[in-house]
């Protein structure tokens, strides 16, 4: 018998501190159908060029993320969100220190 997640308030960025040369990130859901994991980046850090095989949103909690998409660079700032295509090669990189939640839903 599995049980279901408690409903209660999150103070999301929060959850996640910046640490000194490193991307910390915090799996705050999973589930078959997706899930959503928030990181916090140090300045100078970076996700490396990749693919998934489903859309994801990522969303801007605070500070600045360089966000590339098929080569193409986002600049997106505290409050700001972006979709990253299935398929699609991206990649992330902290100019300054940055918290992101990522939720990815697969189809």
């Amino acid at each position: 018998m599995s049980t279901a997640p408690k409903a209660e308030t999150l103070q999301i960025a929060e959850m996640a501190t910046y640490q000194d040369g490193s991307v910390v990130s915090r799996q705050i859901t999973k589930a078959e159908a997706g899930n959503v994991t928030l990181f916090a980046f140090d300045a100078g850090q970076e996700l490396s060029e990749h693919t998934a095989p489903f859309d994801a949103l990522v969303h801007i909690l605070d500070g600045q993320a360089e966000v590339y998409i098929s080569g193409q660079p986002f600049q997106l700032n505290t409050g700001q969100a972006i979709i990253l295509p299935a398929g699609q090669p991206h990649a992330l990189k902290a100019q300054q220190k940055f918290k992101m939640l990522l939720t990815m839903i697969r189809a």
